[in-house]
């Protein structure tokens, strides 16, 4: 293999078997005071209409006084009964939610309401915004397929955790991808007060299948219409959010608008902000019915209880059945058969202010909304052209978007003081663990690193592998750094088999590499390369627990455990399937030896054989690895027999030997204890040597 590394070029060469609590308060300011329902006069003058101060203009002036008190006194009563109706009322407690609410005031949901809200801008509904109890549970469901919405749904979150004060609950719809994904990643993030359950959206296919979609969303875009039957049926309200939304205040003032559904209102939802609804986009464009401009559904309040005894299941069956008979698919997936519902059953939504959903694709009236809004709440990608979106102040909340994307989700992890946080088996061993360390001790810092748990987000990239057949397929294995991703093109031509690699960043470092990633044609032609993002945390370089990881994601039957500067020589993926079988890795405890070697040129003509390699070793233009810095490391291969070895020939363990070696995946985890440079691969192999898992064997071979 060749490769750079600290200044130097190093390449494997050669193969040897190895054996191996919420309070109202309402204030009312005002001046003057009441008499017998009447107004008392504020000043001598207007009590004295015959005075010669008096005139026609203080008459009309003390006029007009005395209807707005009046007015006054009528808005104040108001407010007092209404006061006095809500301190009247008992808390209702919601068997799904565990929550209890006060409800102030109940909202229509017409379009009086809507543009009265937005008229009067965010302001006009703090003092009339229904609290939410400090720790009530907000219930999200969120549609999650894929890696790419994997993603998406990262930095959803994160806008989320990093407004909330209350503890969450996500319900997360997640094919077997999105759920390896997400699960890993919430386990390791550990975020306290926040709850997360799976639903399988391969088994929902099948009550969605039959309705043809043609939006780039695919089926999942339509599993959103079967959250009454998916959801635990205890559970009586829910948000539900596409991956594509970005969170700028708490999501608790979303819950609240709750209490300000009345009557049958059972949907929560913005009014579609583009014409698409009104069929006027182009010459015979016919869209599926809908009230007005129609509603989007990337936000939705829905109040599951009142849906499930409404049938809400047959309600929207019947709708696309019979709408299917003309419309022949739904262009917008689950938005077209929710408006469709709407426009025969008005009743149902209640219309939400357009700052909870502000609809950035091409072509919207979403500028008449933040225009007006000085405080937008929810913000929505909902364009194919997500980022790239035609909108003349898209770069503001671009801004505003890669602010959570790039943002440090370890600082998220704060806890909701004075709420209980459900016991985490996993939090609770490693608080044990960490408070039996000695802080005194010289060696705490790295003692306490082993107890560190990393973020961690598997596939960041797509990800696809195909099997092979005989079963000797083998998947390169190696950790990075930022200052390492140059090496991975090379590795790429070099090494056309599977590649699973850590990478050590921060989340604005991640985004730095997935923009690299996908500039870069050779990678985004590499399908079977796993990417996993560890992220930053602590002083150390975990460099064995990212090996860890990368060896845990492996596809293929062996594995070879490398370093990311070395090249493996052109050929060697093949040639290493082969000697799998002449070696017979699969029935015996065995491991392959790749030779090492180094140079200190950066550009170097890379040898296409083993004579080649061999001539390059006699002019000094190449040096067996290490062997100027630390012989130890790499003398019992037994380079002098190597160069002239026709058939394989066994090695023997010795102290400080660190080989890079083929190994079956069944092969021991690194020990993590070992942090930054030294010893970290020397006490793998001894312990491969100790447990009898290899017999350390060599074989001569030409790669090419």
């Amino acid at each position: 293999m060749l490769g750079i590394c600290r200044g130097r070029r190093k390449f494997l060469a050669a193969s040897l078997t190895l054996l191996f609590v919420p309070a109202f308060t309402w204030i009312y300011l005002f001046s003057g005071s009441f008499e017998d329902g009447k107004a008392v006069s504020l000043s001598p003058i207007e009590s004295q209409p015959h005075s010669p101060h008096y005139t026609a203009s203080n008459q009309r002036e003390r006029e007009s006084l005395e209807i707005r008190m009046r007015e006054v006194e009528e808005e104040n009563r108001a407010l007092r009964k209404q006061l006095s109706l809500a301190q009247s009322r008992s808390p209702t407690h919601h068997r799904g939610n565990h929550s209890k609410t006060y409800s102030m005031e109940e909202g229509t949901g017409d379009s009086e309401s809507l543009r009265a809200g937005i008229v009067a801008g965010n302001s006009s509904e703090c003092g009339q915004q229904p609290a939410v109890e400090k720790c009530e549970t907000i219930h999200v469901a969120i549609v999650c397929a894929g890696y790419n919405a994997s993603r998406d749904v990262v930095t959803l979150v994160k806008s989320v955790l990093f407004h909330r004060r209350n503890p969450l609950h996500f319900h997360l719809i997640a094919d077997a991808i999105a759920k390896q994904i997400l699960a890993t990643l919430f386990q390791t993030w550990m975020v306290p007060a926040v709850r997360i359950d799976f639903y399988d959206a391969d088994e929902l296919k099948s009550e969605v299948s039959w309705i043809p979609n043609k939006h780039y969303s695919g089926i999942y875009g339509l599993m959103k219409l079967v959250l009454t039957k998916t959801l635990p049926s205890n559970l009586e309200r829910v948000i539900v959010l596409d991956t594509d939304i970005t969170f700028a205040t708490d999501i608790a003032e979303l819950w609240a608008v709750f209490h300000k559904f009345k009557g049958q209102q059972v949907l929560g939802l913005v009014e579609n902000q583009s014409d698409w609804y009104l069929g006027n986009l182009w010459k015979n464009h016919r869209p599926w019915p809908a009230l007005g401009r129609g509603y989007n559904t990337g936000v939705i309040l829905l109040l599951l209880d009142k849906l499930r005894k409404m049938k809400w299941e047959q309600m929207w069956r019947l709708t696309a059945e019979r709408e299917l008979m003309s419309m022949l698919s739904t262009s917008l997936a689950d938005q077209d058969i929710f408006n469709a519902v709407i426009k025969q059953n008005p009743f149902l939504v209640y219309q939400l202010p357009c700052f909870w959903n502000v609809q950035l694709s091409d072509h919207t009236r979403s500028e008449q909304c933040y225009r007006d809004v000085s405080d937008l709440k929810v913000i929505h990608w909902n364009s194919p052209k997500k980022l790239r979106v035609k909108n003349k102040h898209v770069e503001f909340f671009r801004n505003l978007y890669l602010t959570f994307l790039e943002y440090d989700g370890n600082l998220l992890r704060r806890e909701l003081f004075g709420c209980p946080s459900e016991a985490d088996v996993n939090s609770e061993n490693l608080q044990k663990q960490l408070s039996e360390l000695d802080e005194d001790d010289l060696c705490y810092e790295f003692r306490r690193e082993r107890f560190t748990v990393h973020r961690t987000h598997l596939y960041f990239l797509h990800y696809e592998y195909e099997p092979a057949s005989d079963n000797t397929d083998v998947t390169l294995v190696a950790q990075l750094s930022m200052d390492r991703l140059q090496m991975l093109e090379a590795i790429c031509k070099h090494w056309e088999g599977p590649i699973s690699l850590a990478l050590y960043l921060s989340d604005a470092e991640a985004q730095q590499f997935l923009r690299y990633a996908q500039g870069s044609e050779v990678l985004m032609s590499r399908r079977n390369v796993g990417y996993h993002i560890v992220y930053k945390e602590g002083q150390f370089y975990p460099v064995n627990l990212l090996r860890n990881v990368a060896m845990k994601h492996i596809s293929t039957p062996y594995m070879f455990l490398s370093d990311i500067d070395f090249l493996p020589m052109y050929g060697l993926y093949e040639y290493l399937r082969k000697s799998v079988i002449q070696l017979d890795l699969a029935n015996t405890k065995k491991a392959l030896i790749v030779p090492a070697f180094e140079t200190l040129r950066y550009r170097l003509s890379f040898p296409k054989s083993k004579a080649e390699l061999l001539s390059m070793l006699d002019m000094g233009t190449l040096f067996t690895f290490r062997y100027h810095v630390w012989t130890k490391g790499h003398a019992p291969t037994n380079f002098a027999k190597w160069r002239t070895a026709t058939t394989p020939y066994q090695v023997e363990w010795e102290a400080d030997f660190e080989p890079y070696v083929v190994v079956r995946r069944d092969c021991p985890e690194y020990d993590r204890r070992f942090v930054g440079f030294g010893w970290n691969k020397v006490a793998h192999i001894m312990e491969l040597d100790a447990q009898v898992l290899c017999c350390f064997g060599a074989r001569l071979h030409v790669i090419f």
